[in-house]
């Protein structure tokens, strides 16, 4: 049986949600300006810390402007299309973001090289089903997902190496986590799953090539050129 683990929420991020909802529900319109951090504070409840960080992510995500000596307006848009490509958490959290794909550089680049040293044609088999998968997608952005995990994920098991493999495997939730919300926010802003496709691609060929100094490269430059892509939208 699988159990999954229940995410507690901060307080900003419920701040946020409601501000969210009440835009959504036409309490606060387009262009209408928002109340001040301590009203907002008193009404929600909270501490003015977390009115701010509400305000800020919420400005992240486009919902809101901050006009200087004037107040926090809510962006004129049209209500009947209101859309979110990603979670409020997710876009709250950017330096979180960040400083996970410093650490998959660190951790998913040397994989990629020892991978292609130790990897053997059975190895090769899963990375190609998930490189398959995310082909044929369909436009089914979770099972393109899932296959994008997988595929990293492959490349780890394809080392030999149990302590490495653990390690990437303990990452896996927070991996997957992150690959969904990026892919979200790369595809809704900008249609670029072929490109996607084409890096990890890249990545395979280099393997299976067991070329150790490429495979590394085309993996840094994957996940540098995601992240690039990801805050390109987001900041």
């Amino acid at each position: 049986m699988e159990y999954k683990r229940i995410q507690t929420k901060k307080i900003y991020e419920e701040v946020a949600d409601s501000i969210i909802n009440m835009i959504k529900n036409g309490e606060l319109k387009p262009g209408e300006k928002i109340e001040s951090v301590e009203k907002l504070a008193k009404n929600f409840g909270v501490g003015r810390s977390a009115i701010r960080e509400a305000l800020n992510g919420l400005r992240t995500m486009g919902l809101v402007e901050m006009r200087q000596g004037e107040g926090t307006y809510v962006k004129k848009f049209d209500p009947s299309k209101f859309t979110l490509p990603v979670t409020t958490a997710f876009l709250m959290k950017q330096k979180d973001v960040k400083e996970l794909y410093e650490v998959r550089k660190i951790l998913e680049v040397g994989t990629a090289s020892l991978a292609a040293m130790n990897c053997n044609e059975e190895d090769l088999f899963p990375m190609e089903e998930a490189l398959n998968v995310m082909e044929n997608a369909g436009g089914d952005e979770d099972q393109a997902q899932k296959a994008d995990t997988d595929f990293h994920l492959a490349i780890a098991k394809a080392t030999h190496n149990h302590l490495l493999i653990s390690l990437m495997g303990s990452m896996s939730e927070l991996i997957s986590e992150t690959i969904r919300e990026t892919r979200k926010v790369i595809l809704y802003s900008e249609d670029q799953a072929d490109l996607l496709l084409v890096e990890h691609k890249q990545i395979f060929e280099a393997i299976k090539k067991k070329d150790s100094d490429l495979a590394g490269k085309v993996m840094f430059n994957h996940l540098e050129n995601t992240k690039n892509r990801l805050f390109k939208y987001i900041e």
